[in-house]
């Protein structure tokens, strides 16, 4: 399908009752959560380790394929400052390439602050240090796809 920087036009190219991945693009993992089918609410599934983009692409067409899922949001890592570095040109380039491979459509979330949010929310559940840097990934993903079907609800209520 497409890759679609405007998050409204990821929306409207969504299918019904399909859930959507949320990724965390890191340099040696992705972090996967996956949406329920009305899109409310997002759940951390897992961590995949990085090793070249025909595997790592190969992985995630899995999961979507095994889980029918509709869509993708990559979390875009943007500065601080709202500006976009080489973080974000790598994550939009997966997002190219990733995109002649499937025809699912393909949206972006600004992930500024989700691994800090997911940090928050481990320690707050008393989670240990090693099942933190085990599960941190994922989790970062699930705080990324949360914000976008969060604003997906918005969109859809029309507010």
């Amino acid at each position: 399908m497409a890759v679609f920087s405007d998050f409204e036009a990821f929306v409207a190219a969504l299918p019904v009752r399909q859930a959507v991945a949320g990724l965390d693009l890191g340099e040696k993992t992705i972090g996967v959560a996956v949406s329920d089918r009305m899109l409310s609410v997002a759940s951390p599934l897992q961590t995949i380790r990085r090793r070249k983009f025909g595997l790592d692409a190969q992985a995630l067409l899995e999961i979507a394929a095994g889980r029918d899922l509709g869509g993708l949001v990559l979390g875009l890592p943007r500065n601080m400052d709202g500006s976009e570095g080489p973080r974000c040109q790598s994550t939009r380039a997966f997002a190219r390439n990733l995109s002649a491979l499937t025809d699912l459509p393909i949206g972006f979330w600004d992930e500024r602050l989700s691994t800090v949010a997911a940090e928050r929310a481990l320690l707050e559940a008393d989670t240990s240090r090693r099942r933190r840097a085990e599960v941190i990934d994922h989790v970062a993903a699930g705080v990324i796809l949360q914000g976008a079907l969060d604003r997906l609800s918005v969109l859809r209520r029309g507010v």
